[in-house]
């Protein structure tokens, strides 16, 4: 039990802290849908979030899929290797994975630029879907466009899964990137309407540095604690 809440927290902390990051690419998004809605639409902070909700909504859904997809195949490796102690390999993974996405949001390492380009293959396919939603019209739309909004290459989203593969159980790996995408809300719902100031505070270099420091804690306390049980 333990060990779920423990990544349950992670996932959702670092969802919370490291949406810092993705306001250049996520608040541009969220920014030129608002602006596309009618005018008495985005004019209008009651009128407004449902298609904001409605985003995240679909944004989260398709991190869940994705997290079930992974925590499906952690658990077939176990089962195909038959090695008991592989969950806590897989957390381990997970810890560094922490300490890696830390040192990319601080600015300190880029490495992880290397996964979104081989997650580019499978966005360049998806995202044609994304247009048929455009421009959004109806909360119903901004759905379809968050779930396919929800596959765009990210080395947070891609770390997060980490997690869900270390579960080694489908719907725990959902869970976990429910708790991700919950913590990604806060923010998200926030660049709806405040995009131009959180913009200038996620282009602060010590909000980053601040931030992946945070993240490389989190990591460290994860890697311990998979030695320790491993």
């Amino acid at each position: 039990m333990f060990f779920t809440e423990l990544t349950f927290l992670s996932a959702f902390l670092a969802g919370l802290l490291a949406t810092m990051h993705c306001i250049g690419m996520c608040g541009s998004i969220i920014g030129a849908l608002s602006m596309s809605l009618p005018a008495h639409v985005h004019q209008s902070y009651f009128r407004l979030w449902p298609y904001l909700l409605s985003y995240n909504l679909g944004r989260i859904s398709s991190y869940v899929v994705a997290g079930i997809l992974a925590g499906f195949l952690g658990g077939q490796l176990v089962k195909f290797l038959s090695l008991t102690h592989l969950h806590w390999v897989v957390m381990g993974i997970s810890g560094l994975f922490m300490i890696v996405l830390g040192l990319y949001i601080g600015k300190w390492w880029q490495v992880l630029t290397v996964l979104e380009k081989i997650g580019a293959s499978l966005w360049q396919r998806i995202e044609p879907l994304g247009r048929y939603c455009i421009p959004v019209k109806h909360p119903l739309q901004a759905l379809g466009f968050g779930l396919v909004w929800g596959w765009l290459p990210c080395g947070l989203v891609y770390s997060i899964l980490a997690f869900s593969l270390a579960s080694c159980n489908a719907w725990q790996g959902g869970l976990l990137m429910l708790g991700f995408g919950l913590g990604t809300l806060p923010v998200s719902l926030a660049m709806g309407v405040t995009t131009p100031w959180l913009t200038r505070l996620a282009h602060k270099r010590i909000v980053h540095r601040l931030v992946g420091l945070l993240v490389i804690v989190f990591g460290c306390f994860i890697l311990v604690e998979s030695f320790t049980n491993g």
